[in-house]
Protein backbone atom coordinates (compact mmCIF):
# COMPACT_ATOMS: atom_id res chain seq x y z
CA UNK A 1 0.00 0.00 0.00
CA UNK A 2 1.33 3.28 -1.25
CA UNK A 3 0.75 6.14 0.93
CA UNK A 4 0.02 8.42 -1.91
CA UNK A 5 -2.70 5.93 -2.62
CA UNK A 6 -6.73 6.48 -2.25
CA UNK A 7 -6.40 2.87 -0.14
CA UNK A 8 -4.12 4.62 2.01
CA UNK A 9 -6.22 7.40 2.55
CA UNK A 10 -9.22 5.49 3.50
CA UNK A 11 -6.87 2.40 5.76
CA UNK A 12 -5.19 5.50 7.59
CA UNK A 13 -8.50 7.23 9.52
CA UNK A 14 -10.07 3.55 10.28
CA UNK A 15 -6.52 2.59 11.97
CA UNK A 16 -6.80 5.35 13.56
CA UNK A 17 -10.23 5.41 14.86
CA UNK A 18 -9.94 1.87 15.87
CA UNK A 19 -7.04 2.64 17.66
CA UNK A 20 -8.07 5.65 20.20
CA UNK A 21 -11.69 5.22 20.17
CA UNK A 22 -12.00 1.35 20.10
CA UNK A 23 -9.09 -0.19 21.70
CA UNK A 24 -7.84 2.93 23.29
CA UNK A 25 -8.53 1.20 26.97
CA UNK A 26 -6.43 -1.64 26.21
CA UNK A 27 -2.91 -1.62 25.61
CA UNK A 28 -2.65 -5.13 24.60
CA UNK A 29 -5.28 -4.71 22.24
CA UNK A 30 -4.27 -1.35 20.54
CA UNK A 31 -0.64 -3.47 19.77
CA UNK A 32 -2.49 -6.05 18.05
CA UNK A 33 -4.52 -3.43 16.41
CA UNK A 34 -1.34 -2.07 15.20
CA UNK A 35 -0.15 -5.74 14.54
CA UNK A 36 -3.06 -6.90 11.69
CA UNK A 37 -3.07 -3.23 10.58
CA UNK A 38 0.68 -3.39 9.94
CA UNK A 39 -0.02 -7.25 7.85
CA UNK A 40 -2.89 -5.56 5.78
CA UNK A 41 -1.09 -2.59 5.27
CA UNK A 42 2.42 -4.72 3.82
CA UNK A 43 0.19 -7.66 2.81
CA UNK A 44 -1.70 -5.16 0.14
CA UNK A 45 0.77 -5.42 -2.24
CA UNK A 46 1.40 -8.97 -2.00
CA UNK A 47 0.59 -11.63 0.65
CA UNK A 48 2.42 -14.38 -0.24
CA UNK A 49 5.51 -12.50 1.47
CA UNK A 50 4.00 -11.83 4.86
CA UNK A 51 5.29 -15.41 5.55
CA UNK A 52 8.70 -14.11 5.47
CA UNK A 53 8.39 -11.20 7.94
CA UNK A 54 6.39 -12.98 10.02
CA UNK A 55 9.32 -16.10 9.71
CA UNK A 56 12.28 -13.67 10.19
CA UNK A 57 10.23 -12.10 13.07
CA UNK A 58 9.68 -15.05 15.01
CA UNK A 59 13.06 -16.09 14.37
CA UNK A 60 14.77 -13.33 15.95
CA UNK A 61 12.41 -13.65 18.68
CA UNK A 62 13.24 -16.86 19.89
CA UNK A 63 16.87 -15.65 19.31
CA UNK A 64 16.84 -13.19 21.61
CA UNK A 65 15.59 -15.46 24.35
CA UNK A 66 17.53 -17.88 23.84
CA UNK A 67 20.57 -15.61 23.83
CA UNK A 68 19.78 -14.45 27.65
CA UNK A 69 19.75 -17.55 28.68
CA UNK A 70 22.89 -18.82 27.25
CA UNK A 71 25.94 -18.48 29.18
CA UNK A 72 29.04 -20.48 27.01
CA UNK A 73 30.22 -17.29 25.19
CA UNK A 74 30.55 -20.09 21.88
CA UNK A 75 26.61 -21.12 21.59
CA UNK A 76 26.06 -17.62 22.02
CA UNK A 77 28.01 -16.57 19.18
CA UNK A 78 26.24 -19.48 17.18
CA UNK A 79 23.11 -18.11 17.94
CA UNK A 80 23.77 -14.53 16.69
CA UNK A 81 25.54 -15.82 13.36
CA UNK A 82 22.64 -18.58 12.80
CA UNK A 83 20.18 -15.06 13.35
CA UNK A 84 22.68 -13.13 10.42
CA UNK A 85 22.97 -15.77 8.18
CA UNK A 86 19.22 -16.29 8.09
CA UNK A 87 18.13 -13.15 7.57
CA UNK A 88 20.92 -11.83 5.05
CA UNK A 89 20.33 -15.17 3.39
CA UNK A 90 17.24 -14.41 2.46
CA UNK A 91 18.26 -10.66 1.76
CA UNK A 92 20.86 -12.37 -0.71
CA UNK A 93 18.69 -14.77 -2.16
CA UNK A 94 15.93 -12.27 -3.09
CA UNK A 95 17.94 -9.58 -3.90
CA UNK A 96 21.02 -10.85 -5.18
CA UNK A 97 20.60 -14.07 -6.76
CA UNK A 98 20.20 -12.87 -10.34
CA UNK A 99 22.98 -10.74 -10.15
CA UNK A 100 25.41 -13.13 -9.13
CA UNK A 101 24.49 -15.87 -11.34
CA UNK A 102 24.87 -12.96 -14.37
CA UNK A 103 28.29 -12.12 -13.27
CA UNK A 104 29.02 -15.50 -12.94
CA UNK A 105 28.06 -16.26 -16.85
CA UNK A 106 29.63 -13.23 -17.69
CA UNK A 107 32.99 -14.06 -16.07
CA UNK A 108 32.93 -17.29 -17.91
CA UNK A 109 32.66 -15.84 -21.17
CA UNK A 110 35.42 -13.49 -20.72
CA UNK A 111 37.38 -16.53 -21.10
CA UNK A 112 35.65 -18.41 -23.25
CA UNK A 113 33.69 -20.84 -21.79
CA UNK A 114 29.77 -20.76 -22.20
CA UNK A 115 27.42 -22.18 -19.61
CA UNK A 116 23.29 -21.87 -19.01
CA UNK A 117 22.67 -21.89 -14.98
CA UNK A 118 19.36 -21.18 -14.27
CA UNK A 119 17.82 -17.90 -13.12
CA UNK A 120 14.61 -17.69 -11.37
CA UNK A 121 12.22 -15.22 -11.81
CA UNK A 122 12.46 -13.84 -7.91
CA UNK A 123 9.99 -11.18 -7.13
CA UNK A 124 11.97 -8.24 -4.50
CA UNK A 125 9.86 -8.49 -1.27
CA UNK A 126 8.95 -4.60 -0.43
CA UNK A 127 10.96 -3.07 2.38
CA UNK A 128 13.10 -6.72 3.15
CA UNK A 129 16.51 -4.62 3.22
CA UNK A 130 14.76 -2.57 5.99
CA UNK A 131 13.32 -4.76 8.09
CA UNK A 132 16.21 -7.25 8.07
CA UNK A 133 18.24 -4.60 9.27
CA UNK A 134 16.09 -3.53 12.51
CA UNK A 135 15.67 -7.12 13.52
CA UNK A 136 19.12 -7.73 13.05
CA UNK A 137 20.05 -5.08 15.12
CA UNK A 138 17.31 -6.15 18.12
CA UNK A 139 19.41 -9.83 17.94
CA UNK A 140 22.75 -8.15 17.97
CA UNK A 141 22.33 -5.56 20.85
CA UNK A 142 21.09 -8.95 22.94
CA UNK A 143 24.30 -10.08 22.12
CA UNK A 144 26.49 -7.16 23.28
CA UNK A 145 23.75 -7.22 26.63
CA UNK A 146 22.61 -2.94 25.40
CA UNK A 147 19.43 -4.72 25.21
CA UNK A 148 17.00 -7.01 27.27
CA UNK A 149 15.45 -9.33 25.02
CA UNK A 150 11.49 -8.93 25.13
CA UNK A 151 9.06 -11.65 26.37
CA UNK A 152 6.05 -9.98 24.91
CA UNK A 153 5.44 -11.46 21.38
CA UNK A 154 2.94 -8.82 20.81
CA UNK A 155 5.02 -5.98 20.97
CA UNK A 156 8.14 -7.31 19.04
CA UNK A 157 6.06 -8.03 15.82
CA UNK A 158 4.24 -4.38 16.22
CA UNK A 159 7.81 -3.14 16.50
CA UNK A 160 8.88 -5.04 13.63
CA UNK A 161 6.19 -4.50 11.17
CA UNK A 162 5.07 -1.22 12.75
CA UNK A 163 3.58 -0.24 8.95
CA UNK A 164 4.34 3.60 8.97
CA UNK A 165 8.58 2.49 8.63
CA UNK A 166 7.48 -0.86 7.12
CA UNK A 167 8.76 -0.80 3.87
CA UNK A 168 11.11 2.41 3.25
CA UNK A 169 11.96 3.53 7.09
CA UNK A 170 13.47 4.79 9.14
CA UNK A 171 15.07 1.91 10.45
CA UNK A 172 14.65 1.79 13.91
CA UNK A 173 16.75 0.30 16.82
CA UNK A 174 14.50 -1.84 19.35
CA UNK A 175 16.09 0.22 22.24
CA UNK A 176 14.53 3.55 21.03
CA UNK A 177 11.29 1.86 19.36
CA UNK A 178 10.09 -0.93 20.99
CA UNK A 179 9.74 0.02 24.78
CA UNK A 180 7.50 2.75 22.98
CA UNK A 181 5.16 -0.70 22.23
CA UNK A 182 5.28 -1.38 26.58
CA UNK A 183 3.66 2.37 27.36
CA UNK A 184 0.28 2.99 27.18
CA UNK A 185 -0.02 5.69 24.88
CA UNK A 186 -2.27 8.98 25.37
CA UNK A 187 -3.67 10.87 22.55
CA UNK A 188 -2.36 14.44 22.46
CA UNK A 189 -4.12 17.07 20.08
CA UNK A 190 -0.70 18.93 19.78
CA UNK A 191 1.43 16.49 18.85
CA UNK A 192 -1.45 14.63 16.45
CA UNK A 193 -1.17 18.55 14.79
CA UNK A 194 2.57 18.10 14.60
CA UNK A 195 1.93 14.52 12.85
CA UNK A 196 -0.32 15.98 10.21
CA UNK A 197 2.00 19.28 9.90
CA UNK A 198 4.98 16.81 8.99
CA UNK A 199 2.76 14.42 6.37
CA UNK A 200 2.07 17.65 4.71
CA UNK A 201 5.43 18.34 4.24
CA UNK A 202 6.20 14.90 3.60
CA UNK A 203 3.44 14.78 0.64
CA UNK A 204 4.55 18.45 -0.79
CA UNK A 205 8.13 16.69 -0.98
CA UNK A 206 6.66 13.77 -2.49
CA UNK A 207 3.89 14.71 -5.30
CA UNK A 208 4.80 18.38 -6.15
CA UNK A 209 8.83 18.12 -6.40
CA UNK A 210 9.84 14.12 -6.32
CA UNK A 211 7.01 12.85 -8.68
CA UNK A 212 7.31 16.39 -11.12
CA UNK A 213 11.51 15.69 -11.12
CA UNK A 214 10.63 12.54 -11.88
CA UNK A 215 8.94 12.75 -15.41
CA UNK A 216 11.60 15.43 -17.07
CA UNK A 217 14.54 13.30 -14.85
CA UNK A 218 13.34 9.96 -16.50
CA UNK A 219 12.61 11.83 -19.76
CA UNK A 220 16.36 12.85 -20.20
CA UNK A 221 18.06 9.85 -18.52
CA UNK A 222 15.90 7.39 -21.01
CA UNK A 223 17.04 9.49 -23.81
CA UNK A 224 19.84 10.97 -23.04
CA UNK A 225 21.80 10.35 -26.56
CA UNK A 226 19.69 12.71 -27.46
CA UNK A 227 20.58 16.12 -25.57
CA UNK A 228 22.90 18.27 -24.85
CA UNK A 229 25.24 18.67 -21.37
CA UNK A 230 23.27 21.46 -20.44
CA UNK A 231 19.60 19.20 -21.02
CA UNK A 232 22.27 16.10 -19.28
CA UNK A 233 22.86 18.75 -16.10
CA UNK A 234 19.13 19.23 -15.61
CA UNK A 235 18.23 16.00 -16.03
CA UNK A 236 21.22 15.03 -13.17
CA UNK A 237 19.79 18.12 -10.72
CA UNK A 238 16.02 17.08 -11.28
CA UNK A 239 17.11 13.66 -10.21
CA UNK A 240 18.85 14.92 -7.35
CA UNK A 241 15.92 16.58 -5.96
CA UNK A 242 13.38 13.80 -7.32
CA UNK A 243 15.47 11.06 -4.47
CA UNK A 244 15.82 13.97 -1.93
CA UNK A 245 12.33 14.75 -2.06
CA UNK A 246 10.80 11.03 -2.71
CA UNK A 247 12.64 9.40 0.12
CA UNK A 248 13.22 12.29 2.95
CA UNK A 249 9.31 12.83 1.38
CA UNK A 250 8.52 9.08 2.61
CA UNK A 251 9.84 9.85 6.20
CA UNK A 252 8.30 12.35 6.91
CA UNK A 253 4.76 10.65 6.26
CA UNK A 254 6.14 7.83 8.03
CA UNK A 255 7.61 9.99 10.98
CA UNK A 256 3.91 12.17 11.35
CA UNK A 257 1.99 8.51 10.69
CA UNK A 258 3.49 7.86 13.77
CA UNK A 259 2.84 10.75 16.06
CA UNK A 260 -0.50 10.05 15.32
CA UNK A 261 -0.16 7.00 17.17
CA UNK A 262 1.39 8.36 20.10
CA UNK A 263 5.21 7.02 18.56
CA UNK A 264 8.03 8.78 18.14
CA UNK A 265 10.42 7.46 15.62
CA UNK A 266 13.87 9.28 14.55
CA UNK A 267 14.74 11.96 12.39
CA UNK A 268 16.29 10.37 8.98
CA UNK A 269 16.66 13.54 6.88
CA UNK A 270 18.01 16.63 8.45
CA UNK A 271 18.32 19.18 5.45
CA UNK A 272 21.64 16.95 3.69
CA UNK A 273 21.86 19.76 0.39
CA UNK A 274 22.83 22.41 2.74
CA UNK A 275 25.94 20.24 3.79
CA UNK A 276 29.33 21.74 3.78
CA UNK A 277 31.68 18.40 2.87
CA UNK A 278 30.60 14.73 2.40
CA UNK A 279 30.83 13.86 5.83
CA UNK A 280 27.72 16.27 6.93
CA UNK A 281 26.12 15.08 3.91
CA UNK A 282 25.92 11.62 5.45
CA UNK A 283 25.48 12.23 9.20
CA UNK A 284 22.16 14.48 7.30
CA UNK A 285 21.18 11.52 4.33
CA UNK A 286 19.40 8.73 5.50
CA UNK A 287 20.66 9.20 8.97
CA UNK A 288 18.80 5.49 10.06
CA UNK A 289 20.98 3.33 7.44
CA UNK A 290 24.23 5.50 7.93
CA UNK A 291 24.41 5.20 11.97
CA UNK A 292 23.44 1.32 11.47
CA UNK A 293 26.30 0.75 9.51
CA UNK A 294 28.78 2.80 11.86
CA UNK A 295 27.19 1.18 14.70
CA UNK A 296 27.39 -2.47 13.39
CA UNK A 297 29.94 -2.53 11.15
CA UNK A 298 32.52 0.49 10.74
CA UNK A 299 33.37 0.44 14.59
CA UNK A 300 32.97 -3.13 14.83
CA UNK A 301 35.72 -3.20 11.83
CA UNK A 302 38.24 -0.81 14.13
CA UNK A 303 36.48 2.21 12.72
CA UNK A 304 39.41 5.49 12.77
CA UNK A 305 41.52 4.32 15.45
CA UNK A 306 43.56 2.23 13.75
CA UNK A 307 46.54 3.20 11.24
CA UNK A 308 46.38 4.96 7.89
CA UNK A 309 45.56 1.44 6.24
CA UNK A 310 42.82 0.37 8.54
CA UNK A 311 41.13 3.95 8.25
CA UNK A 312 41.40 3.47 4.03
CA UNK A 313 39.98 -0.05 4.30
CA UNK A 314 36.87 0.31 7.04
CA UNK A 315 35.73 3.39 5.26
CA UNK A 316 35.52 2.00 1.56
CA UNK A 317 33.83 -1.24 3.11
CA UNK A 318 31.12 0.56 4.59
CA UNK A 319 30.64 2.53 1.60
CA UNK A 320 30.59 -0.73 -0.58
CA UNK A 321 28.49 -1.99 1.58
CA UNK A 322 26.01 0.86 1.58
CA UNK A 323 26.24 1.05 -2.10
CA UNK A 324 25.39 -2.66 -2.45
CA UNK A 325 22.64 -2.63 -0.15
CA UNK A 326 21.01 -0.36 -2.59
CA UNK A 327 20.60 -2.61 -4.79
CA UNK A 328 21.95 -6.08 -7.17
CA UNK A 329 23.85 -3.28 -10.13
CA UNK A 330 27.46 -2.42 -10.32
CA UNK A 331 26.10 1.20 -10.23
CA UNK A 332 25.61 1.26 -7.01
CA UNK A 333 28.68 0.00 -5.96
CA UNK A 334 30.40 2.52 -7.81
CA UNK A 335 28.29 5.34 -6.37
CA UNK A 336 29.55 3.82 -2.99
CA UNK A 337 33.41 3.98 -4.13
CA UNK A 338 32.97 7.66 -5.39
CA UNK A 339 31.45 8.65 -2.51
CA UNK A 340 34.44 6.76 -0.61
CA UNK A 341 36.90 8.72 -2.43
CA UNK A 342 35.25 12.09 -1.51
CA UNK A 343 34.65 11.15 2.28
CA UNK A 344 38.86 9.40 2.51
CA UNK A 345 40.53 13.28 2.25
CA UNK A 346 38.62 14.55 5.09
CA UNK A 347 39.54 11.01 7.00
CA UNK A 348 42.49 11.76 6.57
CA UNK A 349 43.18 14.93 7.39
CA UNK A 350 40.65 14.74 10.83
CA UNK A 351 38.17 17.05 9.38
CA UNK A 352 35.65 15.00 8.65
CA UNK A 353 33.87 16.09 11.72
CA UNK A 354 34.71 19.71 11.55
CA UNK A 355 30.78 20.63 10.36
CA UNK A 356 28.67 19.09 13.38
CA UNK A 357 26.01 22.13 13.63
CA UNK A 358 23.87 23.21 11.01
CA UNK A 359 25.13 25.92 8.42
CA UNK A 360 25.05 29.55 9.28
CA UNK A 361 23.41 28.01 12.55
CA UNK A 362 23.38 32.34 13.80
CA UNK A 363 22.78 34.15 10.82
CA UNK A 364 20.14 34.29 8.20
CA UNK A 365 22.29 33.85 5.10
CA UNK A 366 25.83 31.64 4.74
CA UNK A 367 29.00 33.00 4.23
CA UNK A 368 31.02 33.15 1.21
CA UNK A 369 33.19 30.26 2.34
CA UNK A 370 30.15 28.20 3.57
CA UNK A 371 28.72 28.71 -0.04
CA UNK A 372 30.72 27.80 -1.83
CA UNK A 373 31.87 24.51 0.25
CA UNK A 374 28.08 23.57 0.16
CA UNK A 375 28.30 23.92 -3.90
CA UNK A 376 31.39 21.65 -4.20
CA UNK A 377 29.31 19.41 -1.89
CA UNK A 378 26.34 19.38 -3.64
CA UNK A 379 28.03 19.44 -7.44
CA UNK A 380 29.87 16.07 -6.24
CA UNK A 381 26.49 14.95 -4.93
CA UNK A 382 25.03 15.49 -8.27
CA UNK A 383 27.69 13.78 -10.38
CA UNK A 384 27.56 10.93 -7.34
CA UNK A 385 23.83 10.24 -7.98
CA UNK A 386 24.01 10.14 -12.06
CA UNK A 387 25.50 6.32 -11.23
CA UNK A 388 23.27 5.86 -8.79
CA UNK A 389 20.17 6.79 -11.45
CA UNK A 390 21.89 5.07 -14.65
CA UNK A 391 20.88 1.89 -15.70
CA UNK A 392 24.52 0.56 -16.11
CA UNK A 393 28.18 1.67 -15.43
CA UNK A 394 28.06 2.13 -19.38
CA UNK A 395 24.77 4.37 -19.41
CA UNK A 396 26.53 6.56 -16.62
CA UNK A 397 30.10 7.23 -18.17
CA UNK A 398 28.50 7.82 -21.85
CA UNK A 399 26.20 10.57 -19.74
CA UNK A 400 28.92 11.98 -17.61
CA UNK A 401 30.89 12.31 -21.10
CA UNK A 402 27.97 13.96 -22.49
CA UNK A 403 27.42 16.34 -19.53
CA UNK A 404 30.77 17.71 -19.68
CA UNK A 405 30.84 18.39 -23.20
CA UNK A 406 31.10 21.71 -25.15
CA UNK A 407 27.97 21.22 -25.27
CA UNK A 408 27.63 21.88 -21.54
CA UNK A 409 27.63 25.81 -22.59
CA UNK A 410 24.21 25.75 -24.92
CA UNK A 411 20.98 26.44 -23.67
CA UNK A 412 18.93 23.07 -22.68
CA UNK A 413 16.69 21.88 -24.75
CA UNK A 414 13.96 20.90 -21.88
CA UNK A 415 13.15 23.88 -19.54
CA UNK A 416 10.38 23.45 -16.76
CA UNK A 417 10.18 26.89 -15.64
CA UNK A 418 7.59 25.94 -13.25
CA UNK A 419 8.97 23.09 -12.03
CA UNK A 420 12.35 25.32 -11.31
CA UNK A 421 10.16 27.91 -9.44
CA UNK A 422 9.10 25.12 -7.14
CA UNK A 423 12.34 24.04 -6.49
CA UNK A 424 13.33 27.23 -5.63
CA UNK A 425 10.23 28.02 -3.24
CA UNK A 426 10.83 24.28 -1.65
CA UNK A 427 14.84 25.15 -0.85
CA UNK A 428 13.85 28.73 0.65
CA UNK A 429 11.30 26.58 2.85
CA UNK A 430 13.82 24.10 3.96
CA UNK A 431 16.34 26.86 4.31
CA UNK A 432 14.08 29.14 6.71
CA UNK A 433 13.43 25.94 8.43
CA UNK A 434 16.78 24.30 8.58
CA UNK A 435 17.24 24.50 12.54
CA UNK A 436 14.15 22.37 12.82
CA UNK A 437 13.37 18.63 13.19
CA UNK A 438 11.35 18.97 9.51
CA UNK A 439 11.64 22.25 7.83
CA UNK A 440 7.84 23.82 8.38
CA UNK A 441 7.92 22.16 12.05
CA UNK A 442 7.41 25.82 13.46
CA UNK A 443 6.79 27.48 10.41
CA UNK A 444 4.68 30.74 11.40
CA UNK A 445 3.81 29.51 14.93
CA UNK A 446 4.63 32.98 15.96
CA UNK A 447 2.51 34.35 13.15
CA UNK A 448 -1.43 34.98 12.91
CA UNK A 449 -3.43 31.78 12.50
CA UNK A 450 -5.26 33.43 9.35
CA UNK A 451 -1.16 33.87 7.89
CA UNK A 452 -0.72 29.85 8.98
CA UNK A 453 -3.76 28.64 7.51
CA UNK A 454 -2.75 30.83 4.31
CA UNK A 455 -0.05 28.94 4.65
CA UNK A 456 -1.21 25.08 5.00
CA UNK A 457 -3.65 25.49 2.39
CA UNK A 458 -1.05 26.60 -0.29
CA UNK A 459 0.90 24.04 0.15
CA UNK A 460 -2.77 21.75 0.05
CA UNK A 461 -3.05 23.31 -2.92
CA UNK A 462 0.11 22.61 -4.78
CA UNK A 463 -0.01 19.38 -3.76
CA UNK A 464 -3.34 18.61 -5.87
CA UNK A 465 -2.50 20.98 -8.64
CA UNK A 466 0.41 19.47 -9.35
CA UNK A 467 -0.64 15.93 -8.11
CA UNK A 468 0.77 13.27 -11.55
CA UNK A 469 -2.39 11.80 -13.09
CA UNK A 470 -0.16 8.27 -12.67
CA UNK A 471 0.46 7.37 -9.18
CA UNK A 472 4.36 7.43 -8.58
CA UNK A 473 5.96 4.79 -6.28
CA UNK A 474 8.54 5.49 -3.98
CA UNK A 475 11.92 5.30 -4.96
CA UNK A 476 12.79 3.03 -1.72
CA UNK A 477 10.45 0.45 -2.70
CA UNK A 478 12.97 -1.51 -4.67
CA UNK A 479 15.82 -1.51 -2.14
Amino acid sequence: MYFNSLDFAVFLPIVFLLYWFVTNKNLKFQNVLLVVASYVFYGWWDWRFLSLIIFSSLLDYSMGLQLIKEKKQGKRKLLLWTSIIVNLGFLGFFKYYNFFVDNFVEAFTFFGSSIQPNTLDIILPVGISFYTFQTLSYTIDIYKRKLEPTQDIISFLAFVSFFPQLVAGPIERATNLLPQFYKKRQFYYSRAVDGCRQILWGFFKKVVIADNCAEFANQIFNNSSEYSGSTLLIGALFFTFQIYGDFSGYSDIAIGTSRLFGFNLKQNFAFPYFSRDIAEFWRRWHISLSTWFRDYLYIPLGGSKGGVWIKVRNTFIIFLVSGFWHGANWTFVVWGVLNALYFLPLLLTKSNRNNLDIVAQNSILPSFTELFKMGLTFGLTVIAWVFFRAENLSHAWLYLKGLFSSSLLTLPEVRPTNLLVLIIFFLLIEWIGRREYYAIAVFLTKQSRILRWFFYMLIIGLVFIFSSATQQEFIYFQF
